[in-house]
This record gives C-alpha cells, sequence and structure tokens, in this order.
C-alpha cells in the first residue's frame, strides 16, 4: 500500500477485489487522496481509450471538446482501480504498460506528453494464465501489473479450509 507499485487483485466475481482494492488505498499515506474506480467491462470497448486517457477536440467524430481521462483526473497519491481488466482490448493493455513503465500517457489525438503520478490497482475474475496461452492478454502488461499480487478466495474455499466456520456464519447472518 506504501508504494506506487502496481497490484493485481484475481479471484471469482462477489469476492469481494473492490474492497480488498479499497482497503489497500485507504489503510496507506493516500488515504486522503480520491480512489477512482473504473469499470473496463462497463464501458463500450471503443470508448475505453478516451474515458482513460481523455481526448483532444477532433480526436474523433463526436469529440467536441477537451476531455481529462480518468488517469488525468487522479492527483498525485490518489489511486486508479481498474476493475475487470482482463476485459481489455490488447491495444488498450499496450497503452496501459506504457504507463506502468515509465508513468506517462498521452490523450487521443494528442502529442503532449502527460505524468501519472498515482497507484494502478486491477482486478480481474478471469483466468489470466489462460487468456495469455490464448493469446488475448499481454504477457509483459501482466508481468508489469503483478508487482504485487493478491487472490481473493471464495467463500466455498473458505469453507473447506475451515468447514467450523460455517456454524459461525449461518448464526451471523440469521
Amino acid at each position: 500500500a506504501a508504494t506506487d507499485a502496481s497490484v493485481l487483485i484475481t479471484g471469482d466475481s462477489g469476492t469481494g477485489k473492490e474492497i480488498v482494492a479499497r482497503g489497500i488505498h485507504n489503510y496507506s499515506a493516500r488515504a486522503h487522496k480520491p480512489f477512482v474506480p473504473f469499470n473496463c467491462a462497463a464501458v463500450p470497448r471503443d470508448l475505453v481509450e478516451s474515458q482513460l486517457f481523455g481526448h483532444r477536440r477532433g480526436a474523433f467524430t463526436g469529440a467536441l471538446e477537451d476531455r481529462h481521462g480518468w488517469l488525468e483526473v487522479c492527483p498525485s497519491a490518489g489511486t486508479v482501480f481498474l476493475d475487470e481488466i482482463g476485459e481489455l482490448d490488447p491495444l488498450i493493455q499496450v497503452k496501459l504498460l506504457r504507463v506502468l513503465q515509465t508513468r506517462t500517457f498521452q490523450r487521443l489525438g494528442d502529442t503532449q506528453t502527460r505524468h501519472f503520478k498515482g497507484k494502478i490497482i486491477a482486478a480481474t475474475n478471469r483466468d489470466l494464465a489462460a487468456e495469455m496461452a490464448a493469446g488475448r492478454f499481454r504477457k509483459d502488461f501482466y508481468y508489469r501489473l503483478c508487482s504485487d499480487m493478491i487472490r481473493t478466495p471464495g467463500l466455498r474455499e473458505q469453507i473447506e479450509d475451515s468447514p467450523d466456520e460455517l456454524h459461525g456464519l449461518v448464526l451471523f447472518i440469521a
């Protein structure tokens, strides 16, 4: 939590990956800075690049004014949480790889280099090893993303490890 190193959180849907990401953010010196969540799967593929990096007026049809992207809006020491990172197109992965390597990016249609001074936390429920083997997820991007890696176990796994916890959990819920 104390460093700018990226974090990759993996686990099944509903295992609390965003809660873990917020915990990493909140239990660090970054807690007073914004936590900016971005769901990569909820935005149409054609708009993801513009949403993350921003764009210049005229960069594409419908770009009527300059727009700041989430990476630019995130202040120094803030956190960008990229949920469903496994859904990203490989072309966007290349651009995010550059952000992770050089901490720089450019808006669509712009030549000015901008600096990212925050932390990136990413999450996915996909099997990224299988995605890399199938050529849908870049290996270099994966290795840059998982400077730190956290796996959130599902309830089934937690109960298998400690079957006595089930009774306490049922009592708590009831």
